[in-house]
């Protein structure tokens, strides 16, 4: 009985011990990624992160933050409510390439009607990262989505521009890591748990 019992009380610490683990913030390339984020009321819990590479360059680490983990894109692009990508600069980039690289993976990841559909919320984002400036290395940028709210655009926690209506949009933005052409394949998978 009392082997049982000294069991049972080791295996409860071996549990508390792995759930502490888990909950610690990970580390991509020296940046640190917390296990979850809130957007409004909303608790969401980190899917994956990973390194954005362009040719030989580390430009950002991003981390995907949902309602319920899934290691498939199909299922994650499904999910309804709030989401963020946070994105840690690695490198300065200024806001017209960055703002452009964005459109450049919601090109590749629709159709013509449905870029057209979404020509003002584009527009909206592309005004909403020019008056954000130049990303300079260490700033976060985080695309979150929150129903009351729609897509917003904040840099080093200050909301900047507007919000942009439509949950379609965001799961368009997202495409744009997650999506059949993905801005980076090695990133895909990190973001899916990989």
């Amino acid at each position: 009985m009392i082997q049982t019992m000294a069991r049972l009380m080791a295996a409860a610490v071996l549990a508390m011990a792995a759930g502490t683990v888990c909950a610690q913030p990970a580390e991509v390339a020296g940046v640190k990624v917390e296990p979850t984020t809130q957007v409004g009321a909303t608790t969401l819990q980190l899917n994956g992160a990973g390194v954005r590479t362009r040719a030989i360059f580390d430009v950002y680490v991003a981390a995907l933050y949902v309602p319920q983990k899934s290691p498939d894109a199909a299922a994650l692009l499904a999910h309804k409510g709030a989401r963020r990508i946070t994105i840690t600069m690695l490198r300065n980039v200024d806001a017209d390439t960055f703002a452009e690289a964005l459109n450049d993976g919601l090109r590749k990841n629709h159709t013509e009607a449905q870029l057209a559909g979404w020509k003002t919320q584009i527009e909206t984002l592309n005004a909403n990262l020019k008056a954000a400036g130049e990303a300079k290395k260490r700033d976060v940028i985080q695309l979150e989505f929150a129903p009351e709210s729609g897509t917003r655009v904040v840099v080093n926690g200050q909301p900047r521009g507007t919000a942009i209506a439509g949950e379609d949009f965001y799961t368009a933005l997202l495409r744009i890591w997650l999506g059949e052409k993905p801005v980076d394949g090695n990133l895909k998978k990190s973001l899916l748990g990989g």
